[in-house]
């Protein structure tokens, strides 16, 4: 199971000092490279053995809902792990393309060290949902987009009004501007719908990213309910950019 995105792509205007956001890219993407998702890395072999070791290599670092009440600590880590590791390039690509997006401004408003930890909490309480309500499942579940998920609805409660370029695939990936309070309620909306067709098969874990999402907007709201949002700048729509 591999929990990762669907729906409409996205870009919003400003970029602001953000190193754990640029940070947490980075290491993704190490990760994934040296990793045997990626077919780079020799040492994994190829064909049947490459498929081995991909297996083998998720069943390791990943959620496995069955096994994670069990009490090992092993296990009980795997929500962290499974943060970091991605099932291949479309999948690593499209959850860095969102956390580029939107991961910024987000950390600039919360700061480093409370969206770091922000990130990783929600995160591994994302990935904790979706194993409890899938206890029986044995697929191994990776991916950040639970933790991504967080940081999108606490963007729309920190940043409501600001301008988001999104390609909607229904109007022919035309690149049209919407608020957030638009765009994201949207998105949230097609991964409700999703949830409620989704199987046990492998696949995308949708209910990792309501869960998510819900968690980012709450924690938003509690921490910086009575303040003064900010309201970014006009400035020209930038250009769209195309998730995989």
């Amino acid at each position: 199971m591999i929990s990762h995105w669907s729906g409409t792509v996205s870009r919003v205007i400003r970029r602001p000092s953000a190193p754990v956001t640029y940070g947490l890219i980075a290491l993704c993407c190490l990760v994934f490279v040296i990793g045997p998702a990626s077919g780079l890395n020799p040492t994994y072999g190829t064909d049947a053995e490459l498929l081995a070791a991909q297996r083998a290599y998720f069943h390791r670092w990943g959620v496995i809902p069955a096994d994670l009440f069990e009490g090992s600590a092993r296990s009980a880590l795997t929500p962290a792990t499974a943060l970091f590791v991605h099932g291949s390039w479309v999948h690593l690509l499209g959850n860095m393309l969102f956390l580029y997006v939107f991961g910024a401004m987000t950390e600039h408003r919360m700061g480093h060290v409370q969206f770091t930890l922000f990130h990783l909490g929600c995160g591994y309480l994302a990935l904790l949902g979706y194993a409890a309500a899938n206890a029986d499942s044995e697929q191994s579940l990776v991916g950040a987009s639970g933790a991504i998920s967080a940081v999108l609805g606490a963007f729309l409660y920190l940043f409501p009004r600001a301008r988001v370029t999104s390609l909607l695939p229904f109007l022919f990936f035309l690149p049209l501007r919407f608020p957030a309070w638009v765009v994201l309620p949207f998105w949230a909306a097609l991964q409700w719908v999703a949830a409620g067709q989704a199987t046990q098969r492998p696949g995308v874990a949708y209910l990792a990213h309501l869960v998510g999402f819900g968690l980012g907007f709450v924690f938003a709201w509690a921490r910086f309910n009575g303040t003064t949002r900010v309201k970014p700048a006009p400035a020209p729509a930038p250009e769209g950019e195309n998730q995989p």
